[in-house]
């Protein structure tokens, strides 16, 4: 059974995050890590991802972490309506399971409960991610090529999306 949980503290959770986190990444995911993802590295990123505009959901499954999603809320006076999503992961063996759909709802319910109606995030172009997206209501807005650096060595575009929320 899939259950979704807000976590305000990493460090119960560390080693099982950090331990996803090499996983997406070794896998190909572009979240900014390149492979092979090193678990220092990870568990340095995990220390630092909590602050007061932050909000982390994980996805667990049989008490195992397999997905997270960020929810970045703007702090400019001039973007406090909106937020970003940021890092949705699955862990390479829950894929195709409804876990990052149900992550984004849960994500998408929180910043319409913190007063945000628009949502932005990226992808990189070509992506599984770009079908959830659309899926679910996102429009894209453009592309940015040359964007990201990939595992292969090659420029990659991302893709720039938006989501009007209501309330």
């Amino acid at each position: 059974m899939l259950i979704i949980e807000e976590i305000e503290s990493i460090e119960t959770y560390l080693d099982q995050l950090s331990n996803l986190l090499v996983k997406v990444v070794d896998d190909g995911a572009s979240i900014g890590f390149l492979p092979p993802m090193n678990l220092s590295d990870a568990k340095q990123y995990w220390q630092t991802v909590l602050n007061p505009n932050v909000i982390l959901f994980i996805a667990k499954i049989n008490n195992e972490i397999v997905g997270t999603i960020q929810v970045h809320l703007c702090t400019k006076q001039n973007g406090l309506h909106r937020a970003e999503i940021a890092k949705l992961m699955t862990g390479p063996n829950a894929r195709r399971k409804g876990v990052a759909r149900a992550l984004m709802k849960v994500a998408e319910e929180r910043a319409v409960n913190e007063g945000r109606t628009l949502l932005v995030l990226d992808t990189r172009e070509g992506d599984p991610s770009n079908h959830l997206y659309q899926s679910i209501g996102f429009i894209p807005a453009g592309r940015i090529p040359h964007f990201a650096l990939s595992g292969k060595g090659e420029l990659d575009t991302t893709v720039i999306y938006y989501k009007k929320l209501s309330n």
